[in-house]
């Protein structure tokens, strides 16, 4: 049975000068309450500024009981691994095992290489240091001493506390393009794209099973998710342009640019219900929605729209 997420919009309040998280917990407690599976928060430092996604769901860890949460998507390159394994694992202790760490290399646009810049992070390196990254933090959440001797060094290093789960969180990794998907089968728990149409879905995530076949690892234990954005509504028209609006401002591009390199939905619910369901049968386990506003309208309509799904 297919699972769905909310992402909170922690981008859109920054956007609309609104910085209190109280409206944010209540969305993600109204969530839970309506029975949707996980909760998201998005990540950037200065490109598309925004709460804190880890401390931000410790807050959501701490106010609700059963949800997942999660990073859509976490950039771990700007970060020192070891400070973000400490964190994740602390995080993943509070909610008690619910965490799951979405993560990407970052999109090459302008203002997110100036992010890698301000940072001090190589931009042309971000996947060798993505990849370096998390095989440090999956070591040290062992317990056991760490050496290390690549972009950083540490001889006998031990980290505490360690994740709720022995192996530390699952660890999803956005990525549309042939090498994400191989590098996803290969090394992480999940494939977390954004741009694969339904038709497209099946044979590319068939990749990444392929992949992990091929490196020796349990294909089916491979979640294949999906992140979609929606605008619900009875007018089509009115839906349409709602979402358009919400791209361009959101990304400072032409919504029909965006529209190309992330799936959407705009138009009545019973359209919006057969688009996921087309997602789900093409073997996305784990989909994951952000709205293009009027949040708590939307939650109530997914929510209807699984029951009719019998999801």
């Amino acid at each position: 049975m297919p699972r769905l997420g909310y992402l909170l919009p922690t981008r859109e309040r920054i956007m609309e000068g609104v910085h209190e998280t109280a409206p944010l917990l209540a969305l993600a407690e109204k969530a839970e309450a309506l029975g949707i599976d996980s909760v998201w928060v998005g990540d950037s430092l200065l490109a598309r500024p925004r709460h804190d996604p880890l401390t931000l769901l410790a807050a959501v860890a701490a106010r609700t009981r059963k949800v997942e949460m999660g990073t859509a998507v976490l950039l771990p390159a700007l970060r020192n691994p070891v400070v973000l394994a400490h964190q994740v694992a602390t995080l993943d202790r509070i909610s008690e095992g619910r965490l799951i760490l979405g993560i990407g290399i970052a999109s090459d646009v302008p203002n997110i290489r100036a992010e890698f810049v301000a940072a001090g992070v190589p931009f042309e390196k971000r996947v060798g240091t993505l990849v370096e990254g998390v095989a440090l933090m999956r070591a040290l959440w062992t317990g056991k001493p760490v050496d290390w001797d690549g972009r950083w060094k540490m001889t006998g290093a031990v980290l505490g506390p360690t994740p709720h789960r022995p192996a530390g969180p699952p660890i999803w990794i956005g990525g549309s393009v042939a090498a994400a998907r191989e590098r996803t089968g290969r090394l992480f728990d999940g494939w977390f794209p954004n741009a694969p149409s339904p038709s497209d879905y099946a044979g590319q995530f068939a990749e990444v099973t392929a992949a992990a076949r091929a490196a020796g690892r349990d294909a089916g234990a491979v979640t294949g998710a999906m992140y979609l954005t929606l605008s619900i509504d009875d007018d089509a028209a009115r839906a349409e342009a709602r979402i358009d609006a919400y791209l361009e401002q959101y990304y400072g591009q032409r919504p029909d640019v965006m529209r190309k390199r992330q799936m959407c939905y705009a138009g009545p619910a019973q359209g919006a219900s057969a688009w996921l369901k087309s997602y789900a049968d093409a073997g996305a386990s784990h989909l994951v929605l952000r709205f293009a506003g009027e949040h708590e309208r939307h939650l109530q309509i997914v929510s209807r729209l699984r029951q009719d799904l019998g999801w």
